[in-house]
């Protein structure tokens, strides 16, 4: 688990196809990895990655082609700047809110504009994730903690204050862009629960209007 807080700025050393997957070799700028272990989680981009060696100044990771396919990572090349967490322990300050590091698709950069000291940006969400964005709920773009601001269909707004740009790669976003998103655990989780018994029946694919209408969730 992870909270959203991102510790260092590191970057893409090199990318070596292993196997028909990816091996990944991430340098970790001014992350502490003295208290890192082979097999520890560290988010890159809000991506959990284990580590599987560790020479020093960062740290190697198999990428398999689930994680390629369903994040941003496909886009990365040798010098690409990521975003560091490691994970939490007992003793962490939960900064953010709780994340998982498990990305749940992939969103892109709209707009951009100067919000007195701090920027508006306009993230496009894939269709079936808006259903998970709230006003004023959380979210992770490319394993940042964020607050949503306002949402408009699939679309969401965000205010990003100076020290956020700073200690984040979102400094070099532009309209475009490909970013990782991680929705909120708690409406993942809060779906699950209301589908109740039917959550164990293979058609049961998500949430639906009339499913919440006939238990009595929404007027019919």
């Amino acid at each position: 688990m992870f909270t959203g807080i991102i510790e260092a700025i590191g970057s893409i050393r090199a990318l070596t196809p292993k196997g028909g997957d990816v091996r990944v070799y991430v340098e970790t700028g001014k992350l502490d990895l003295g208290d890192v272990k082979l097999g520890d989680s560290i988010a890159v981009n809000g991506v959990c990655l284990t580590a599987v060696e560790l020479p020093g100044d960062g740290f190697w990771a198999d990428v398999s082609r689930e994680t390629l396919a369903r994040t941003a990572f496909i886009d990365f090349k040798a010098g690409s700047k990521v975003n560091l967490e490691k994970a939490l322990t007992p003793t962490s300050r939960l900064g953010g809110h709780l994340v998982s590091g498990h990305i749940d698709g992939v969103g892109e950069i709209v707009s951009m504009a100067e919000n007195a000291r701090a920027w508006q940006f306009t993230i496009r969400a894939p269709r079936e994730l808006a259903k998970y964005i709230a006003h004023k709920g959380s979210i992770t773009v490319d394993g940042t903690s964020l607050t949503v601001n306002s949402v408009n269909g699939a679309e969401f707004e965000l205010t990003i204050v100076p020290h956020t740009l700073a200690e984040t790669i979102m400094v070099d976003y532009r309209p475009g862009k490909q970013v990782n998103l991680e929705v909120d655990l708690l409406a993942r989780y809060l779906e699950r629960l209301l589908l109740g018994d039917k959550a164990a029946e293979p058609a049961a694919s998500g949430m639906t209007a009339s499913f919440l209408a006939e238990h009595g969730y929404l007027n019919k």
